[in-house]
């Protein structure tokens, strides 16, 4: 929690009068342990699903994080960024949406950024959204590689260290 601010002080300490002040940036830790926990307590039809996509997801990158946020899993990217306003939710990568028995919703909050001509990211909404959806484990299996390309294209536009 101090490290911004320790790594604040140190920049203004070597940098000196006059100098230009250097770009700080901040990670964001991630809570497996909370996702456990929720993952034990999950009463969902597809929580094997749930347990699958978590699995392909985190398995794209060692820099992804995961939390619950929204009262589900949330995955996003917790290595070094420029701080930026929190409500912009540029951290994160998706969030599942399980309100749905039939299928687990993928949401990607900017998946518009995302250039996906395999149709998995789907719908065109104003605030830049896309969805994905998963229906059975067979879905998780045929769409993970797909899934972790559009992963993979979303992390290398962020602006990271």
């Amino acid at each position: 929690m101090h490290q911004p601010i320790i790594r604040e002080l140190f920049s203004k300490h070597k940098r000196g009068k006059g100098m230009k002040k250097e770009q700080d940036y901040e990670t964001k830790p991630s809570e497996p342990d909370k996702v456990d926990a929720y993952m034990n307590k999950l009463k969902h039809p597809l929580a094997d699903v749930v347990g699958a996509l978590r699995k392909a997801i985190l398995s794209t990158d060692s820099e992804i994080g995961e939390e619950i946020k929204w009262n589900a899993p949330a995955f996003f990217y917790a290595g070094e960024m420029k701080p930026s306003d929190p409500k912009k939710y540029r951290r994160y990568i998706v969030v599942l949406n399980l309100h749905q028995k039939d299928c687990i919703r993928l949401v990607f909050p900017s998946g518009a950024k995302i250039k996906d001509s395999s149709g998995l990211l789907q719908g065109v909404y104003v605030d830049g959204r896309r969805l994905a959806f998963f229906r059975d484990l067979k879905e998780v299996k045929s769409k993970q590689e797909v899934l972790q390309r559009a992963i993979n294209k979303w992390l290398k536009l962020l602006d990271k260290k």
